[in-house]
Parts: C-alpha cells; sequence; structure tokens
C-alpha cells in the first residue's frame, strides 16, 4: 500500500534527509550548468528517451549520496525527492537496473568529470569527494 506522506511503500525506509540531500544537490549542480555540460561533451540526446541524459546526470549524482543502495532505489530516491519538489512527473515509473546501467554507459565519463571540473572547491566537503570516487568507478567502466 502507497504511503501518501512519501510517496512509497509502507515499511520502506525514506527519511527526510534523503529528501533534503536530493534538494542540496539539485540547488548545488543547476539544470542550466548540467544542459551546457552536456552540450559542452556531446552529450545532449538526439531522440526523447525514458531517461534524459540530465536525469541520468542526476541519477550519477545521487549514487554518491546513497552509495549503499541499488540502482532501482537511488532512482526512486531521487524521483521521490523530485516529486516532493514538484519537479517531476507522478506517472513515471523508475526504470530497470538494466535500463540504467545502460543509460550511465551511454552518458560516459566525460559529462560528470566537467560538471566535476565547474563545480569542485575546496572545502565542498564529502558530495564532492564522492563524485571522485564515482568518477574513478566510472573510467573503469569506460575501459
Amino acid at each position: 500500500m502507497a504511503d501518501s506522506i512519501t510517496g512509497g511503500e509502507r515499511g520502506r525506509e525514506d527519511r527526510l534527509t534523503d529528501r533534503i540531500g536530493l534538494g542540496v544537490l539539485t540547488r548545488l549542480v543547476h539544470r542550466d550548468l548540467v544542459d551546457e555540460v552536456l552540450a559542452d561533451t556531446g552529450r545532449t540526446e538526439r531522440r526523447r528517451r525514458l531517461l534524459p541524459a540530465r536525469v541520468v546526470v542526476y541519477f550519477v549524482l545521487a549514487m554518491t549520496l546513497f552509495f549503499d543502495d541499488a540502482y532501482e532505489e537511488v532512482m526512486r530516491k531521487l524521483v521521490d525527492g523530485l516529486r516532493f519538489l514538484r519537479s517531476w512527473d507522478e506517472d513515471w515509473q523508475v526504470p530497470s537496473a538494466s535500463a540504467l546501467c545502460q543509460a550511465r554507459a551511454r552518458l560516459g565519463a566525460d559529462p560528470v568529470r566537467e560538471l566535476y571540473a565547474r563545480v569542485a572547491r575546496p572545502l565542498a566537503g564529502v558530495l564532492l569527494h564522492a563524485l571522485c570516487v564515482l568518477l574513478a568507478g566510472q573510467q573503469r567502466l569506460d575501459h
């Protein structure tokens, strides 16, 4: 049964801190910056996809916040956080782990690397350190 407050199933852990973390993430890395980075790295879509490149970028960033969770759970938290901020379509369904993995591979490391170069600052904290770790993992996937 759905929980009207969290948007998730009853019994599933859905902490307010998850939503706060995603809210900070979307404020720290604005969608215009993500779109600019995607254009500069040649990763803009030629056709409409279930997982647009911008969403995949936020998914990769969310993986740094929820590194212990499965792909589908990270995406669920991302989408629930965006729904909480009234920035997401209520009817959208979380794709499979396979679709998320393919989308991440399609995105590649260049946009994440460029985004890091534009956002990283000394004292920026754990999020940026986690982004470095994730980028290193993405580079291994590309080789």
